[in-house]
């Protein structure tokens, strides 16, 4: 019976969003210093297997410098947290983001106050639009 491959997740895990993290702040880092920076310790091969991980996924690129890789994110913050978001959407609320605010506001995670000022931002945006077209 063949063996059946199992699925690698776009998806980033705790450990590799850490690491993520780490790269985003310092634009480019060696295994070494993603090591030293993250918040807890782990070892230098576990950082270098994480790293080795992001980099086939696509998330992180790396160059050879002498005999040290230099990592740095393949995306920015803002996309990866983009594309997260949307698949959140997706699957949790069919694709409805307003599903996902009421959400939210049922759940008393977003106050009146913040509503307020979103609706601020959101009045801001749609005049910004408008003035471009």
């Amino acid at each position: 019976m063949p063996r059946r491959r199992r699925r690698r997740s776009d998806r980033l895990t705790p450990l590799e969003l850490e690491i993520m993290q780490v790269l985003w702040m310092q634009g480019s880092a060696t295994s070494h210093t993603v090591q030293h920076t993250l918040d807890r310790r782990l070892a230098y091969t576990t950082v270098q297997t994480m790293l080795n991980v992001l980099c086939r996924k696509g998330k992180v690129r790396r160059v050879l410098r002498g005999r040290v890789y230099i990592y740095r994110p393949a995306l920015s913050r803002h996309l990866e947290l983009a594309r997260t978001l949307r698949e959140l959407i997706d699957r949790w609320f069919g694709g409805s983001a307003t599903d996902l605010v009421m959400t939210l506001i049922e759940e008393r995670q977003v106050g009146a106050e913040t509503l307020a000022r979103l609706q601020e931002q959101v009045a801001r945006l749609e005049a910004n639009s408008n003035g471009k077209n």
